[in-house]
């Protein structure tokens, strides 16, 4: 079994392959829950209290799953609460784990690096396994080892991972992060709340998710202050109690049936989405040509009729464009008149998806080192990549397998987008994010067969 599918089939997916008729708008509503991206730092997050914590709108996820397993193996009694997507989580007899427990659990998460901290704490050591992830990009773990490091960790690396003790307890800590890694900020955020002595960190995250995580740690009795120019400082106590939060909503999904709304000529209502966390990509939604209604419950995404327009967008740290938008959103651009251009200065990897789009009849050309433009606003990093659309181009049907997450998403809007039939393969991967997506798709009238 591939590591797609036993991510799908962790969340009862039976089917790996999808094939779909191509050149209907979607149209209804679809439920975005807790975003991917809160949700499994906070269940983390539980492992610093000895007491119960409540999380509530979380998502049926492979992620999840694969959390849920690391905390269980650990001594975390993890069970559903009384309403749909809630989570109570004990901590009150956390333990070690094996490396090959930890191993079989975490598969290709990255999970497992966020457990440091807090089970430094309640343990005096911590085990990772070498990490996987998408095939975004190398995402080094250097930046989290370096701020455990500053906490006064010791690290020794194995030949089956890397462990972790702390033989003087841990204190607090000044951490300048090279760069503001919504990862070591999480680390740093994790590892400070119980550290003794104050730490600060600069350059740091201040993504929503951030902000979510910072409001749980708060709950727990966290002393953390958040201060101007990506300056978070941090006072350690001695003892967390647990907490009962409401996740904040995915973005990145109600920004993917957005994208998906608009390269379909379709209208999709997104229950839960906030205009507040998505005013970047509101903007630029808008400035391609596509129409939004903000309501008390959601929004209103659609394509209003005429041409779309080109872009030029810069991917950044928030409250720059997510990296993660780009991807469904470039599925929109095939079609509009004239040619955009997308700079992703995040991850040095993420453009390999548009393989699948060039197969498929788009115009898009990958410049791998980037280059220089007049008038950017993110500054150029060493390992950022562009890629130049040129449209409208009619898509095909084709036969093309997901290479990641977001980019798996953008598959499925292609394949919705365009004349004839596709087949996707490897949709386990998209189960890693996306809650229920055969679901929705249905329910937006999409015509799909499913296959093992």
């Amino acid at each position: 079994m591939t590591e797609a599918q036993r991510a799908g089939a962790s969340v009862g997916l039976t089917f790996d392959r999808i094939t779909i008729e191509g050149g209907k708008p979607l149209q209804g509503e679809v439920d975005v829950r807790g975003a991917k991206n809160l949700v499994t730092k906070a269940m983390v997050a539980s492992l610093l209290s000895e007491g119960v914590s409540v999380l509530r709108d979380v998502p049926d996820i492979s992620d999840v799953r694969v959390v849920r397993g690391l905390l269980e193996i650990h001594g975390v009694t993890v069970k559903p609460g009384v309403e749909s997507g809630e989570l109570l989580l004990d901590a009150g007899n956390v333990r070690s784990a094996h490396m090959r427990e930890i191993d079989a659990h975490a598969g290709s998460s990255r999970i497992p690096i966020l457990f440091c901290g807090p089970l430094l704490h309640q343990l005096g050591e911590a085990f990772i396994p070498d990490l996987g992830g998408c095939r975004i990009g190398d995402r080094p773990i250097n930046f989290h080892l370096d701020a455990l490091r500053n906490f006064g960790a010791v690290v020794e690396k194995l030949p089956t991972g890397i462990r972790l003790s702390a033989p003087n307890g841990l204190h607090g800590a000044h951490v300048h992060l090279p760069y503001p890694s919504v990862g070591a900020t999480e680390q740093t955020l994790l590892t400070a709340v119980r550290a003794k002595g104050v730490t600060e960190l600069r350059n740091a995250a201040i993504e929503p998710e951030i902000m979510d995580l910072i409001a749980i740690l708060q709950k727990m009795g966290a002393i953390i202050s958040v201060e101007p120019n990506r300056v978070i400082l941090i006072e350690g106590v001695d003892e967390l109690r647990g907490y009962t939060h409401r996740a904040i909503f995915d973005r990145n999904e109600a920004a993917s049936w957005a994208s998906a709304a608009l390269a379909t000529h379709g209208d999709v209502f997104v229950h839960g989405a906030k205009q507040e966390h998505m005013m970047t990509f509101l903007n630029i939604f808008r400035k391609v040509g596509g129409a939004f209604d903000i309501e008390e419950h959601g929004i209103r995404f659609w394509h209003p009729g005429g041409p779309l327009k080109p872009v030029v967008i810069e991917t950044d740290v928030h409250p720059g464009f997510m990296t993660d938008w780009q991807q469904p959103l470039v599925v929109a651009l095939t079609q509009a008149e004239g040619v955009s251009t997308v700079h992703e200065t995040v991850y040095e990897n993420r453009f390999g998806f548009t393989e699948a789009l060039q197969k498929m009849g788009a115009d898009i050309r990958v410049h791998p080192r980037g280059f220089a433009a007049p008038h950017r606003r993110v500054p150029r990093r060493d390992l950022e990549q562009a890629a130049v659309i040129t449209g409208p181009t009619p898509l095909h049907g084709a036969d093309i397998e997901v290479p990641d997450l977001r980019g798996g998403f953008s598959h499925l809007i292609a394949a919705m987008t365009a004349e004839g039939t596709s087949t996707v393969r490897n949709v386990g991967i998209i189960s890693r994010g996306y809650e229920n997506f055969e679901g929705k798709l249905r329910a937006l009238g999409a015509r799909f067969t499913v296959d093992g």
